[in-house]
């Protein structure tokens, strides 16, 4: 199976850098009618008529004219929060995010409770991925009086802080969400989060049940299907997993996050399919290392080793000490009988990680086929520390004895090999009878 699991090909495949916080801030947070109004408590001021004008441009989308209103008045009133924040806005529709911000902020000083200019400044630093900073802002938006934006303007602030929260405390992104909840109804949206957030704090049967029903009201909903079908290949359910898989995408066939998970479970379950799968990936995002690197496992295992080491070299071009890649091209190189190329790739790759098991035994062997023993007991002690022996271990430890003349040693490892080897390594066996008849004859 292979060794990265479906999750970096989701991630991979995903073009949103921050979950939640993707949309234009039209689509965010609509402008309301009057999209600053005065906080409650306020003295009522009567609107200017050029904030008024390009509120009226705002929300007919007409930017130029809004600005062409606002640029003046602002020169004039400065720390007008109203003018600012519509002046922010215009700025954020158009994509001039630094200027956004610096709008936004200054809206904030000048009506530090005016409950849009919290929101949207907020949205906007989530969706630059400065969670750090829209956490505060958002937060303090929840204990404002929302205005004309309502219950549903403050619900909107609650769910943002929920997709803040959902990688690092999942825990307080639910209860952000129950807030949420409580002044809105709840969205599909809500229950996928829900979902997530449920897997996270380890509740997968709750997960499952929320995935389930999504898609009991839409069957088609590619994010349930691949949330649910991550959680049932984590339980290594992957006959049921393939079901799903095959169904969703038989309703979105060019859907790359569910090609990507169908090739997971194909591959866990050692199907030929997979290979086809990832290829057709591989094609489709060629700069792809997750992708690239999984297509590579599946070629191993489906014998093509020199086209998989071509992939890991390439990988390794761009990540040269990823002990785990130099591990795999060794192995490659061990296949294909490379064993002088073999022994320096695993050797560097056990001195990047000295914990790197496979590491060590990739060692082992090739420093047993280019005569080096001494190296090959080192590496068979290093790999000891952290897995069990197995018979092909045995062998080597007893070869490794036997090439130095320590025939006592040699002698108590090919009698480990055979019992552990139990008729599954005939050739081996073979060998070891020979070599113990000739050790202990001469004893």
């Amino acid at each position: 199976m292979p060794r990265f699991t479906v999750s970096l090909l989701l991630l991979s495949l995903l073009s949103c850098p921050v979950a939640g916080f993707c949309q234009t801030p039209a689509q965010a947070l609509p402008v309301q009618d009057h999209p600053a109004q005065d906080q409650p408590g306020q003295a009522f001021q009567p609107l200017p008529s050029e904030v008024a004008e390009a509120e009226a441009a705002i929300s007919n989308s007409n930017w130029s004219v809004a600005e062409a209103k606002l640029s003046p008045w602002l020169a004039a009133h400065p720390t007008d929060a109203r003018a600012l924040f519509d002046a922010a806005y215009v700025a954020d529709a158009q994509n001039r995010l630094e200027e956004a911000a610096t709008l936004y902020r200054r809206a904030v000083e000048a009506n530090p409770r005016s409950f849009e200019a919290r929101v949207e400044f907020g949205l906007l630093l989530a969706r630059q991925g400065k969670l750090a900073e829209a956490s505060p802002e958002l937060a303090a938006a929840t204990q404002l009086d929302p205005g004309v934006a309502g219950a549903v303007g403050k619900a909107r602030a609650w769910r943002a802080l929920a997709q803040i929260d959902r990688e690092n405390d999942p825990a307080k992104a639910s209860s952000d969400l129950l807030e949420a909840l409580k002044l809105s109804p709840e969205t599909p949206a809500d229950t996928l989060l829900a979902a997530e957030l449920a897997e996270k704090v380890n509740q997968p049967g709750a997960a499952e049940a929320a995935y389930r029903r999504v898609l009991a009201a839409d069957p088609k909903s590619a994010p349930a299907n691949a949330g649910l079908a991550h959680l049932l290949i984590a339980q290594k359910k992957y006959a049921e997993a393939e079901t799903l898989l095959r169904s969703a995408l038989e309703k979105a066939p060019e859907d790359e996050a569910l090609t990507a998970q169908l090739a997971t479970v194909l591959a866990a379950e050692d199907k030929a399919e997979a290979l086809p799968l990832l290829q057709k990936l591989h094609a489709a995002h060629p700069k792809d290392a997750a992708i690239t690197r999984m297509l590579a496992e599946v070629l191993d295992d489906a014998g093509g080793f020199a086209e998989a080491d071509k992939l890991y070299q390439i990988l390794l071009a761009i990540t040269p000490n990823d002990a785990d890649l130099l591990v795999a091209h060794g192995e490659d190189l061990t296949r294909q009988q490379n064993f002088a190329e073999a022994f320096a790739v695993f050797d560097k790759a056990t001195r990047l990680d000295a914990a790197n098991a496979d590491g060590w035994a990739g060692l082992a062997f090739a420093a047993s086929r280019t005569n080096r023993p001494e190296v090959t007991l080192h590496a068979l002690i290093m790999r000891s520390k952290y897995l069990p022996e197995v018979p092909s271990t045995y062998f080597l430890w007893a070869t490794a004895y036997d090439t130095l003349h320590r025939k006592t040693e040699a002698a108590a490892y090919y009698h480990h090999f055979l019992d552990a080897a139990a008729g599954k390594y005939p050739n081996q066996e073979w060998q070891a009878r020979q070599r113990l008849l000739l050790l202990e004859a001469k004893k």
